[in-house]
């Protein structure tokens, strides 16, 4: 069947900070908070599981909420700042996340899918690596080489992010936001049916009403209940051709079923 990994970086908000505007760490939180809440509810509301890469800033922050969560859906590692980054995070954010939630955290991804050293994630117990996105985007990265698809290498199940079949057009929370949903559907539709697999990510603050801050037209530009009404349409077309499930039962899956 066609599997369906939906996932979304539970990040404190920063993002107006690329733009040069300063916020406070309980605005960060805040932003993140009031787009998470009726995010959950919707997924709620279509019985779907997801991943949620998550900081460990953030979930130190929301301790209850963060164990609630991993009730229904799939807690990993989103290192432990959004805005930076030191080696030794890989293994204290998995450690948090897993003090909180009591559950074994398996997967990561780099904040903006920077290139993260594998063995380190190997050492610190990680199963899969979900921090590439094979497409090329000027300013940001060019991964023209790395599969399309997910595979073994360096000790990790690495889960990409998918791009359409044709240029590798990225389908991930700008393509969303910028393109009409019936395009990035049938794109969506196109990857699902051709690999059996469809990994896409967003962010619980892109569900909140950010119209007010310093931000390019294509990240505020949709946002809020307006967002939020595009995505259910999203989930609905696409239960009707797949499975969702979580990053971790999908490499349980792979290893299975896929895999040479």
């Amino acid at each position: 069947m066609n599997k369906i990994l939906l996932s979304f970086d539970l990040e404190e908000f920063d993002i107006p900070e690329e733009f040069g505007q300063k916020l406070n760490d309980e605005e960060k939180i805040k932003v993140t908070l009031s787009g998470l809440i009726p995010l959950l509810e919707l997924l709620d509301k279509y019985n779907i599981k997801a991943t949620f890469y998550t900081t460990a800033f953030f979930a130190e922050r929301n301790t209850t909420l963060i164990k609630e969560i991993s009730g229904k859906h799939e807690i990993a590692s989103h290192g432990y700042y959004h805005s930076s980054f030191q080696s030794e995070d890989i293994l204290k954010s998995k450690e948090v996340l897993e003090m909180i939630t009591l559950l074994p955290v398996k997967g990561f991804r780099m904040a903006r899918l920077m290139p993260v050293d594998k063995s380190l994630l190997v050492k610190a117990g990680y199963a899969y690596d979900s921090s590439v996105n094979p497409t090329f985007i000027p300013g940001r990265y060019n991964n023209l080489d790395k599969p399309r698809g997910p595979f073994n290498s360096d000790g990790l199940v690495n889960l990409p992010a998918s791009v359409a079949t044709i240029f590798r057009i990225p389908l991930f929370w700008i393509s969303f936001k910028s393109f009409p949903l019936s395009l990035y559907e049938t794109l969506a539709i196109k990857v699902l049916k051709k690999d059996r697999y469809l990994n896409i990510y967003f962010h619980p603050w892109e569900f909140a009403d950010i119209s007010g801050y310093k931000l390019p037209f294509y990240v505020k530009g949709t946002s809020g209940e307006r967002l939020l009404g595009k995505f259910e349409k999203l989930l609905i077309s696409l239960k009707e051709c797949g499975e969702f499930i979580s990053s971790t039962d999908y490499c349980n899956y792979y290893l299975t079923n896929v895999a040479e």
